[in-house]
């Protein structure tokens, strides 16, 4: 029988309720699961997923920026608890932070962030609200590897959704809401597997370098 290979332990940050997060513990509990939530840290104390990871037994951690504190500073408290962990993977769930170049440095190709937009389409806040202001007939999300660009590090995957001409920001968030929960374990999945990897300033999956992103229709590439 052939044995199942060590689960690849990962480190998820976040701001908020940490949806993400959620889908990403549930799915790393699946019978042979590529990976395992080792902890989970926020940069704010009253992020309401810090009690969800706890309720769901992963260790959760609030590191928040004392004030007059520097990006740098902060940076490097994080990188070193982080380092702790010596996860393979750092997984950004609606972390709300901007890190700083040497962050990103230090992690080369082990970051992985999740952009509620089709990228290069609207980087930054307020995707929902710009989608529907700019008439888009789809919207959806990305994962993508994290550079110092923000929001511009290669696109691994994306899932689309349809824009209704009755949609408001919440329907449309909640839809692209529920893809995100598909994909972000699945590229979370294939990194842990050794199929992703991050080079020359691209995505590789499976030897083949990512011109465009794996578009996600519901059925496993």
């Amino acid at each position: 029988m052939k044995s199942e290979l060590p689960r690849r332990p990962i480190v998820i940050l976040i701001s908020g309720r940490g949806s993400n997060m959620r889908a990403l513990i549930e799915q790393s509990r699946r019978p042979g699961s590529a990976y395992s939530v080792c902890r989970v840290f926020s940069d704010r104390p009253d992020a309401a997923g810090l009690e969800i990871a706890g309720n769901l037994g992963i260790p959760a951690q609030a590191l928040a920026a004392a004030e007059g504190t520097d990006r740098s500073a902060y940076d490097r408290a994080l990188a070193a608890a982080i380092g702790e962990c010596s996860p393979s993977l750092i997984v950004l769930a609606g972390f709300m932070r901007i890190l700083s170049a040497q962050f990103v440095t230090d992690f080369a190709g082990k970051i992985l962030n999740i952009h509620p937009s089709l990228l290069p389409k609207f980087p930054g806040l307020h995707t929902h609200r710009r989608a529907l202001e700019a008439h888009e007939p789809e919207h959806g999300a990305t994962v993508h590897f994290v550079t110092e660009r923000l929001d511009g590090g290669p696109p691994v995957i994306q899932a689309r959704v349809a824009v209704s001409a009755d949609d408001d920001e919440a329907s449309l968030a909640a839809r692209v809401q529920a893809q995100e929960h598909r994909i972000y374990p699945l590229a979370v999945r294939w990194f842990c597997e050794g199929r992703l990897r991050y080079g020359d300033g691209h995505a590789w999956l499976d030897g083949r370098l990512l011109r465009e992103p794996v578009l996600f229709t519901g059925a496993e590439p």
